[in-house]
């Protein structure tokens, strides 16, 4: 089985969500995330007390959606390929996907465990 970790645009959530639905995958778990990349952040208008100053920084770090998902080795690949065509535009701020092997797995409630405690 593999853990996929996908880090992208939190804009782009529902076509990733969508993605997983085409392919019945169960549960997921999202999260937002702070970082920074190789991508060039964009000038924000620098706010005070919920205020425009006026004036504009390059922030350090950029703001990201993490979402991880565990799926049986064969769903991998046509997932990965799927999310590659959907979000990716060319551009370093497109995101990153992760592959991790996972070992083991159970579902505590049924005691179930491998590719059966995904519940798929």
């Amino acid at each position: 089985m593999k853990q996929i970790d996908i880090v992208f645009a939190h804009e782009r959530l529902n076509e990733v969500n969508e993605i997983l639905y085409k392919h019945e995958v169960g549960g997921l778990s999202f999260y937002d995330i702070k970082g920074r990349g190789r991508a060039e952040h964009a000038e924000v208008a620098e706010r005070v007390q919920g205020y425009t100053t006026g004036r504009t920084h390059v922030p350090e770090f950029g703001t990201r959606t993490k979402l991880e998902v565990l799926v049986p080795d064969s769903l991998a690949k046509p997932i990965i390929q799927d999310l590659l065509g959907s979000l990716s535009t060319g551009s370093p701020a497109d995101g990153k996907i992760f592959v991790k092997d996972v070992t083991e797995a159970y579902d505590i409630g049924s005691k179930q465990s491998g590719d059966d405690a995904l519940g798929m």
